[in-house]
C-alpha cells in the first residue's frame, strides 16, 4: 500500500480530482423507465434471485459494485469496462483486483433488459438497482431507485487506485475518503453497514493478527476469541487463498449485527473496527445507535444510498447507453465488425467474478 504519507497523498488528489462531480444538478426519477422499459426491476430482480440460489454472496457482490462504480468519477458504469488499447480498466486498481465480484451477473441482466428493451437502458442504473435487489434479498431495505443515468465512454484507474477507500484505513482517512465524494460522516457509518453480508479474504484483514502496525502484536481493539477463530482461517504463511465472513453471526443476512460486532470488537476489517474503536470518535453514537434500532439503520442507509447514487452522474445528452457493459459503443461495434462477438467467442467479451 505504500506509506501512511501516500495514502494520504492520494485521498487528497482525489479529493482535487472529484472536486467538480460532488454536487450534481441532474434530477433522477424512479419512473425514469416506465414507458420505455416497464418490466425493468422485474427483469433485474429475476436475474439476480436465479443466480442467488447458487451464489449466496451475489447480493451484497452487487451492492459493493455499485459502491466501487460512484467512488470512481461517479455513478457513470466506468467500472465495469474492461481494457482496451484505450481504456485501462478499473478492474485492476487495488481496491478491485480480485475481489471484485458479479460482473458476469450484471451482464446476464444487460442481456436480458436488451432483449426486452433494446438501447434504453443504461449499464450505470442496472448497477444501482441490483444494488437495491441486493439489500432486499438479503433481507435488508427496499428503495425507490432514482434512475436516468447514462453510461461513460471511458474509465480510470489511476482515480480507482486513489478513490477507493482500502481496509487498511484509519478514522481520519475514510473521513476523507468519504468527503471527497461529498458524504459526510453519516454516510460512512451508514453505508459501511453493506458490510453486514458477504466476505473477505484473508489479505485485507491478516495485518491485524500477528504485527499490527509493525508492533509485533494482534490489534489491540480485535475481540482475542475471535483473533483465535481468523488465525486459524488466515494461518501465517498460508498458500491458499481463504475467504471468510464479514458478519460473524448472519453471514448473508443484511441487518444491523454489524455494528453489534463493532461494540463487542468482532470487527473484521480495520476499517470496520475504527468506526467503534477510535477514542473519542463522533462515530461512535451512530454505531450504538444504529445497533439498538435496525429500522434507524435501515432509514440512514436508504438515504445514503440514494445520496451515494446521485454522485457525478452522466444524464441528457452526456456518455452514451451501451449496448454492452464491457465496452463502450464504438469498441463494441470494432468487435462486432471483426466478428468477435459469436457464440464460440463471448466469454471473451465478458469480465468474470473473480
Amino acid at each position: 500500500m505504500g506509506s501512511m504519507s501516500a495514502v494520504v497523498v492520494a485521498v487528497l488528489c482525489a479529493f482535487a480530482m472529484h472536486a467538480g462531480l460532488l454536487v450534481t444538478t441532474a434530477q433522477l426519477d424512479p419512473t425514469f423507465y416506465d414507458d420505455t422499459c416497464p418490466d425493468l426491476y422485474d427483469t433485474v430482480f429475476d436475474v439476480i434471485s436465479n443466480a442467488s440460489l447458487t451464489d449466496p454472496r451475489i447480493g451484497a457482490s452487487l451492492l459493493r459494485l455499485h459502491f466501487h462504480d460512484c467512488f470512481v468519477q461517479g455513478c457513470d458504469a466506468s467500472v465495469l469496462l474492461n481494457s482496451t488499447d484505450t481504456i485501462d480498466s478499473e478492474q485492476g486498481a487495488i481496491g478491485n483486483i480480485n475481489s471484485i465480484r458479479g460482473l458476469d451477473v450484471v451482464n446476464d441482466i444487460k442481456t436480458a433488459v436488451e432483449d426486452s428493451c433494446p438501447g434504453t437502458v443504461s449499464c450505470a442504473d442496472i448497477l444501482a438497482i441490483a444494488a437495491e435487489v441486493g439489500s432486499v434479498l438479503g433481507g435488508g431495505p427496499s428503495w425507490d431507485v432514482l434512475l436516468g443515468r447514462r453510461d461513460s465512454l471511458n474509465a480510470n484507474l489511476t482515480l480507482a487506485n486513489q478513490s477507493l477507500p482500502s481496509p487498511f484505513f484509519t478514522l481520519d482517512l475514510l473521513k476523507a475518503s468519504f468527503a471527497a465524494q461529498g458524504l459526510n460522516t453519516t454516510d460512512l457509518v451508514t453505508l459501511s453497514g453493506a458490510h453486514t453480508f458477504g466476505r473477505a479474504r484473508c489479505s485485507v484483514f491478516n495485518n491485524r493478527l500477528s504485527n499490527f502496525n509493525n508492533t509485533g502484536n494482534p490489534d489491540p481493539t480485535l475481540n482475542t476469541t475471535y483473533l483465535a477463530i481468523l488465525s486459524g482461517i488466515c494461518p501465517q504463511n498460508a498458500t491458499v487463498v481463504n475467504i471468510t465472513n464479514l458478519d460473524l453471526t448472519t453471514p448473508d443476512q443484511f441487518d444491523n449485527n454489524y455494528y453489534s460486532n463493532l461494540q463487542q470488537l468482532n470487527g473484521l476489517l480495520q476499517s470496520d473496527q475504527e468506526l467503534f474503536s477510535t477514542p473519542g470518535a463522533d462515530t461512535v453514537d451512530l454505531v450504538n445507535s444504529f445497533s439498538s434500532d435496525q429500522s434507524v439503520f435501515f432509514d440512514n442507509f436508504i438515504a445514503s444510498i440514494i445520496k451515494m447514487g446521485n454522485i457525478g452522474v452522466l444524464t441528457g445528452t452526456d456518455g452514451e447507453i451501451r449496448t454492452q457493459c464491457n465496452f463502450v459503443n464504438s469498441e463494441n461495434s470494432g468487435l462486432l465488425l471483426a466478428g468477435v462477438a459469436s457464440n464460440d467467442s463471448k466469454e471473451k467479451l465478458v469480465a468474470q467474478s473473480k
